[in-house]
C-alpha cells in the first residue's frame, strides 16, 4: 500500500478509535505526528475536517434522540428544552475561554511533551475520580440541573491542554458532579456535536487559504473522514457497554502507560 494512503488511513483510525474516548484524539494524533516522522503542520487541515466524520457518527448513532430533542422543541415539551438548555450551559464556558485564548492553545499544539504528561496525570485523575466518585444522583440529560451542566461545561476547558482529552474532562466532570456512568458518557457524546463543530469551522475559516489554493486533498480527505466515521461507529456502542459494566478503571491505566512510554521514547529521540 501507498505509505501516503496508509498515513491517511492510519490517521483516520487514530481520529475515529480516540475522539469519543477518554485517552485525547488530538493527544494521539500529536504523538502520531512524532512516531511516523510526517509533517504535522502539513496535514492540520486534514486532522480538522475529518473529526466531522466522528461528529457525524454521533448523530447517525443517536439519531433518535437528536430528532424526538427537535421534535420536542417544536412542540414546547420541557424535556427537549432542557435538553438543549443542558447543552448550550455546557457549550459556553469552551466558547468563552476558546476564542480568549486561542493563540495559547495553539502554541501547545506542538508539544509531544505536554501530550505525555497530560496523558499521565488525566489517568491518575481518572482512577482517583472514579475511586471517590459520589452516588450518582442525575440519569438523564434532561433532567441534569443548571448547575451540573455548568460545571460539567467548566471541566471540559481543561481539555483545551492536549492530552487531556475532551471526553476525559467531560466525563470524569459529570461523575464528580454525581452523574452515572452511561449519561455521563452519553452527555459528553451529545456535548461533543457543537463543540467539535465550533473549533473544526472555526479552524476552517483560518484555513481557508489551504482550502482554496489546493494544497488540501479532497481525497485524502474523504478518505480519512470515512474511516473515521466507521471507527467512531463502533467505537461509541463498545464504549457505553464497557464503561457501564466496568467503569474507565481501562483507561486510565493505558493513558499513564501510553504517556510514559512517549516520555521515554521522545527523551531517547
Amino acid at each position: 500500500m501507498d505509505s501516503h494512503l496508509l498515513t491517511v488511513i492510519l490517521l483516520g483510525i487514530v481520529e475515529g478509535l480516540t475522539e469519543f474516548l477518554p485517552v485525547s484524539s488530538t493527544g494521539h494524533l500529536i504523538l502520531a505526528s512524532e512516531l511516523l516522522g510526517y509533517d504535522a503542520s502539513r496535514w492540520a487541515t486534514f486532522n480538522i475536517v475529518i473529526q466531522l466524520g466522528a461528529i457525524l457518527a454521533v448523530v447517525v448513532l443517536y439519531w433518535r434522540t437528536f430528532w424526538d430533542v427537535f421534535v420536542g422543541l417544536i412542540a414546547h415539551r420541557s424535556e427537549s428544552w432542557r435538553f438543549l438548555r443542558n447543552l448550550l450551559l455546557a457549550l459556553m464556558p469552551s466558547v468563552i475561554l476558546g476564542l480568549a485564548f486561542h493563540d495559547r492553545i495553539e502554541g501547545m499544539l506542538g508539544s509531544p511533551r505536554i501530550v505525555a504528561v497530560a496523558l499521565i496525570v488525566g489517568g491518575i485523575a481518572i482512577l482517583v475520580i472514579e475511586r471517590l466518585v459520589p452516588t450518582a444522583r442525575s440519569v438523564g440529560v434532561d433532567r441534569l440541573p443548571m448547575t451540573t451542566a455548568i460545571g460539567i461545561g467548566l471541566v471540559q476547558c481543561i481539555s483545551m491542554i492536549p492530552g487531556v482529552s475532551r471526553s476525559g474532562a467531560t466525563i470524569m466532570g459529570a461523575l464528580s458532579l454525581g452523574v452515572e456512568r452511561k449519561t455521563a458518557a452519553e452527555f459528553s457524546f451529545f456535548l461533543a456535536v457543537p463543540t467539535m463543530l465550533g473549533a473544526t469551522t472555526l479552524e476552517l475559516l483560518k484555513n481557508q487559504e489551504a482550502l482554496s489554493n489546493g494544497t488540501v486533498n479532497w481525497g485524502d480527505i474523504a478518505v480519512g473522514f470515512v474511516v473515521s466515521f466507521l471507527v467512531a461507529i463502533f467505537v461509541i456502542k463498545w464504549f457505553v457497554g464497557l464503561v457501564s459494566r466496568r467503569g474507565f478503571g481501562p483507561f486510565a491505566i493505558y493513558r499513564i502507560i501510553a504517556g510514559a512510554a512517549a516520555l521515554i521514547w521522545l527523551s531517547f529521540r
